[in-house]
């Protein structure tokens, strides 16, 4: 390599370790207070919790679990990697393990919002506190299971003169494929098709029913959606550009012009992936306390009473509804951001109790 491609080399390096040091800045500083907002408001404010709050009160412990390690890599970026290799490992461990957590918990609310759009009654029959800590401890297995995978290919690899734990590690090409395949599937293509199939679905129902805050939730719908691929894309994009180069090795021309978009694009993707642990309370607590805080404005904070076409056998009030009463004002969030079919009437409950 001659001088001028060298000094190019460690002007390119010097770029993306900014780029890079400057998002993950940015996701720590916004993100950190955020999802420790989260925490603390479910755990001290809350008197009951939910499933869905639930689901909310995990995605955003996994969020700041990603969040607390970002000053180790943003001082391993702006220097190198002083903290060993057994450390290596388990950080990234650490961050795999809850990235798969964070997305599938993710793609468990986009399940839970179509059942509960679609079927509400089957809904409140399943959705009990033994089921949704069955949900909570088999999506925190699998995240782990995931995560672990990670370890005996990661490494410590000296890169433009400071050494950084970045490298992975694989003893085959197929090995290499394998891995880079299976993470792209489990960690974006089966998360991301659930996704969009759930929410277009609620989008779809939303769309035939008129109600005040219609606007909002198709906003906060294509929101979720939108957010998910732009912080995942590109990160499996280069996974599959990745996988690629190792089948077009032999192309010398190709694979190495491949190599060195990758090397430099990896980093920057790899830093737009914690974006979304940084969006996540906007996306899921706080748009829901919003709406909770704009119910309480309008003083009915507490619901007596709502009502749903029903069946047959099902107890009716004077409209021919069934009827359910005194839900928390938690639960009427979520009722009235995702149950387009809801039909409210704001009886009084001592009138109803009578």
């Amino acid at each position: 390599m001659s001088e001028a491609e060298e000094v190019s080399t460690d002007l390119t390096w010097n770029a993306v370790k900014l780029v890079v040091c400057m998002i993950l800045s940015l996701s720590f500083i916004i993100g950190t207070p955020g999802n420790c907002i989260v925490i603390w408001t479910v755990c001290t404010k809350m008197k009951q919790v939910t499933p869905s709050v639930l689901l909310i009160l995990n995605l955003a412990i996994a969020d700041i679990l990603i969040l607390i390690t970002l000053p180790i890599w943003i001082y391993s970026f702006a220097d190198s990697w002083v903290f060993g290799i057994v450390f290596c490992k388990i950080l990234v461990f650490m961050i795999y393990c809850s990235m798969y957590a964070s997305i599938f918990l993710i793609t468990a609310l986009s399940l839970e919002r179509l059942m509960a759009v679609f079927y509400p009654f089957t809904m409140q029959r399943y959705k009990t506190k033994e089921n949704i800590f069955v949900i909570m401890f088999l999506i925190w297995f699998l995240s782990i299971a995931f995560g672990v995978t990670i370890i005996p290919f990661q490494e410590t690899d000296e890169i433009n003169g400071g050494l950084q734990c970045t490298c992975r590690n694989y003893s085959t090409t197929g090995q290499k494929v394998s891995y880079l395949l299976l993470e792209t599937l489990a960690g974006f293509v089966v998360p991301f098709l659930i996704i969009c199939t759930c929410y277009v679905c609620v989008a779809k129902r939303i769309r035939q029913m008129t109600y005040q805050s219609k606007q909002r939730s198709e906003r906060l719908i294509t929101s979720i959606v939108v957010a998910f691929f732009l912080c995942w894309f590109p990160h499996h994009l280069f996974n599959i550009l990745d996988i690629i180069s190792v089948q077009i090795e032999d192309s010398n021309e190709i694979y190495s012009a491949l190599e060195k978009i990758i090397d430099k694009g990896e980093y920057v993707s790899g830093a737009l992936v914690f974006i979304s642990s940084c969006i996540n309370p906007l996306l899921y607590a706080f748009a829901a306390r919003k709406f909770q805080n704009h119910l309480r404005f309008a003083k009915i904070s507490k619901l007596s009473q709502f009502c749903f076409p029903g069946s047959p056998g099902d107890a009716r009030d004077n409209s021919g509804c069934v009827c359910y009463k005194r839900i928390g004002s938690d639960n009427l969030v979520w009722f009235l951001t995702w149950y387009p079919r809801l039909k409210i009437s704001f009886t009084g409950a001592e009138k109803q109790d009578g």
